[in-house]
């Protein structure tokens, strides 16, 4: 009997901790596209990637036109020739293949350029959210734009406005 009597205080206990916990939601895209500074640092990424692409673009037109150029005049280079002309595609090809790399590999130059643009202000934005969590008592806060399986979301309990207003912006 005792036994049973310790089960039920104890569901009871959690039943009342589970129900005073307090949750909040904040779309972060929300966030994000209403702080100037971010959207300036993604414009000048944007920027930069279309550059990158370009002259990537640019490279493999010219390792295009070279092979063209190649297939045109093949019947007529000697074997030396051929292989010197193959030899001079195949390494205009891999210094593309680096240079896209380098722009756009996992540790490119773009996600260099991210880290040093946008990071700061993710940063800033997370800590505003810690703040506000540990003001209001919070037990969680979901980001509904990052794809989580928030099915049902209250708008009440949307605090991205309160997030905002602690970095400093009003909208």
């Amino acid at each position: 009997m005792k036994r049973i009597t310790l089960i039920i205080i104890i569901a009871a206990t959690a039943t009342v901790f589970a129900a005073a916990q307090k949750y909040a939601f904040v779309d972060s895209e929300y966030i994000r596209k209403n702080i100037p500074a971010f959207n300036k640092a993604q414009e000048q990424l944007d920027n930069l990637s279309k550059q990158w692409e370009k002259e990537v673009a640019d490279g493999y037109a010219v390792v295009e036109q070279m092979y063209k150029s190649y297939q045109n005049e093949e019947v007529l280079l000697s074997q030396d020739m051929k292989k010197k002309r193959e030899e001079a595609i195949i390494a205009k090809e891999k210094e593309m293949k680096d240079l896209q790399n380098k722009y756009f590999g996992v540790e490119g130059e773009l996600f260099k350029k991210r880290e040093e643009l946008v990071k700061p202000i993710q940063d800033e934005i997370l800590k505003a959210i810690k703040t506000i969590a540990a003001e209001g008592s919070y037990a969680a806060i979901f980001d509904t734009a990052s794809g989580g399986n928030i099915l049902f979301a209250n708008p009440k309990f949307d605090i991205s406005d309160q997030v905002l207003e602690k970095l400093g912006y009003k909208n």
